[in-house]
């Protein structure tokens, strides 16, 4: 996790035209394990995340020296990552004529094919369930259950009240522990 020091000397380095290359390629080696699986949990298959991943260090590259410091640099990088994620679904949906639902099933083989889904049955099972929720959900979900991201921290990102993260959280959860209950 890298500190508000940190942070600041990569913006600083990013922000002078003879260091912004140093300064972004501290940014991409501090982030990019973190930019991968905010990504991958979204998205799903391993070659979307990486084309969807480096379409966030662009927007990163193109819209540092815009950052106003509202929140952590983190948080504002998950929000790209989160962003590019839901567009790419949106392409790919419309790209293939899918529904929600169908889109589903199409991510629960492409995740099947490429082994994405653990081999071990529960957390199988707990990849399928995440899966069928819807994006938005999806999003709450793996930031609250994996990132432990406070709801604070995910409103700022999400631009959404903690009221209704609490409440898509909590739905997200009662649907999980429903389909594991049934499986």
């Amino acid at each position: 996790m890298l500190t508000k020091a940190e942070d600041s000397r990569i913006l600083s380095l990013f922000s002078n035209e003879k260091t912004k290359e140093e300064g972004y390629k501290l940014l991409v080696e501090k982030y990019k394990t973190d930019i991968y699986y905010a990504v991958r949990r979204v998205v799903v298959s391993h070659e979307d995340a990486n084309d969807v991943s480096q379409n966030v260090l662009i927007k990163i590259w193109r819209h540092l020296n815009q950052f106003r410091g509202d929140s952590s640099l983190r948080t504002w990088i998950l929000r790209i990552c989160m962003n590019e994620s839901l567009t790419f679904i949106d392409r790919r949906k419309k790209l293939l004529n899918l529904y929600d639902d169908d889109y589903a099933t199409y991510t629960l083989k492409t995740a099947a094919e490429e082994r994405y889904i653990s081999s071990d049955k529960i957390e199988r099972l707990l990849q399928e369930a995440i899966i069928r929720l819807p994006e938005k959900q999806r999003i709450v979900f793996t930031l609250r259950y994996y990132d432990e991201m406070p709801y604070e921290e995910m409103s700022k990102m999400l631009d959404t009240s903690v009221g209704a993260l609490k409440a898509s959280y909590h739905f997200a959860m009662k649907k999980v522990e429903e389909f594991l209950s049934k499986h």
